[in-house]
């Protein structure tokens, strides 16, 4: 969100700009961008190779590849002023950037909106999850399957199993967990067994209880 709000203010500032171009020393742009590419970028190395499996390494990963490629585009609009003498090149640029930076982080919102919302981590499809639970020898109803992030590395799961033939055991559970954990990420599963008994139905089997 930070990243989003200061993108939208070098926008505005660069619409400004093309209306009232202010004095730039092409040179000095130059030298200072140069040096925060090499910065920037070899600090993003540092974050590359964990920036797929945890949120805020991501986050980092990308302000520091933002201020990056701000830096690249502002070695661009320098050299065009020191060759051109035209004052438009910075705010082109500005907003060139600004669009770069926008496009980068929205996947980042959305992926952190839903982490704080309990959503669905991504990557994990329930349908996939609620039909190998179905599958599982002598199950006969799955419901109330909840999967949410405990962290930006951790998925959970939540889930009542419909058993008519009793309870299956410790080892069909562990199997489960295993399968569970290796086939869709999830490293921490809460697996509630139940019989059927008609006089003490599951007041969360139906599909609109949440």
């Amino acid at each position: 969100m930070f990243l989003l709000v200061i993108s939208g203010g070098v926008g505005w500032e660069a619409i400004l700009r093309f209306r009232d171009p202010a004095p730039v020393s092409g040179r000095t742009l130059i030298v200072v961008a140069a040096i925060g590419i090499v910065i920037n970028t070899v600090s993003a190395l540092m974050f590359l190779a964990g920036r797929k499996r945890d949120l805020n390494i991501r986050g980092a990963f990308l302000h520091l590849m933002a201020d990056a490629a701000v830096s690249v585009g502002v070695v661009l609009a320098g050299v065009a002023i020191v060759f051109t003498g035209e004052l438009w090149f910075d705010p082109a640029v500005s907003l060139l950037v600004t669009a770069v930076i926008v496009v980068g982080t929205w996947q980042l919102l959305r992926d952190a909106l839903n982490l704080i919302t309990d959503a669905v981590p991504a990557g994990i499809e329930p349908l996939a999850v609620r039909t190998y639970l179905a599958e599982r020898p002598g199950v006969a109803e799955v419901h109330d399957l909840h999967i949410w992030s405990m962290s930006t590395t951790e998925a959970a799961l939540m889930v009542h199993l419909l058993v008519p033939t009793g309870h299956p055991g410790d080892a069909f559970l562990a199997q489960i967990y295993r399968d569970l954990h290796e086939n869709f990420g999830i490293e921490h599963a809460i697996i509630q067994i139940e019989i059927g008994d008609s006089g003490q139905a599951c007041a969360l089997a139906p599909e609109n209880v949440v």
